[in-house]
Order: C-alpha cells, then structure tokens, then sequence
C-alpha cells in the first residue's frame, strides 16, 4: 500500500471545541452544558465529551460545579 497517506479522521471535532470557546467567550459568564448545547446546536452528549476534552487540555475551567468558562 505505498502512496498510502494518514488522514486525520475527526478535524470536525477542533472546530467544535473553538466554537464551544468563543460561545463561552462571547457569553460573558459561566454555562451549563446544556445552555453551550443550546447555544451551539451541537448535541448535548456531545457537549459533554468536548468539555472533558476542553478541560484535560486546560482550555476552559470550571468555577463552580456544573458551569463552565474559558481558562484565562
């Protein structure tokens, strides 16, 4: 199989995690996942996954238990 290239396989899922940080952003305070899903669009399960994923990368905190902002 020469001439074989990787591909990424989800560039969706980066477009998502910015579009989570600029609706926190742009918000002005803390959310709940449910209002970033509303916000966004994206399914609320999937909120869920990219905020863990948000997180580990230290992009967004968490204030207080269940609400979400971008990390200074």
């Amino acid at each position: 199989m020469s001439g074989c290239r990787k591909i990424k396989l989800f560039p969706m899922a980066e477009d998502l995690k910015r579009t989570v940080i600029e609706v926190l952003k742009s918000s002005g305070k803390p959310l709940k996942s449910a209002e970033i899903a509303e916000k966004t669009g994206i399914d609320s399960k999937k909120i869920g996954s990219l905020i863990k994923e948000l997180k580990l990368d230290g992009k967004i905190v968490s204030p207080k238990n269940c609400y979400y902002s971008p990390a200074e």
